[in-house]
């Protein structure tokens, strides 16, 4: 996550949340469940196949490569 942007579980909103000094994006379940899992370390593959195993029969490649495009592209994350 870049460092104007915290990921975080926010109880009230009951889901993972962006938080950003102008506001708040509220994350859907999948959203926020694959970007928890951006941490500098893990390459794409290695997250999408960590959620294909937790959700079994999920074919979730195209779902998290566009929402780590869409990521990048509000700044949220920075790839490398």
């Amino acid at each position: 996550i870049a460092p104007m942007f915290r990921l975080q579980w926010e109880e009230v909103q009951n889901a993972y949340v962006i938080l950003y000094p102008e506001g708040m994006v509220k994350l859907s379940a999948s959203a926020g469940e694959t970007l928890k899992r951006v941490d500098g370390n893990n390459s794409v593959g290695e997250i999408i196949k960590d959620l294909e195993a937790q959700f079994e029969g999920a074919e979730l490649a195209d779902d998290v490569i566009k929402l780590i495009e869409v990521s990048r592209d509000n700044g949220w994350i920075r790839t490398r």
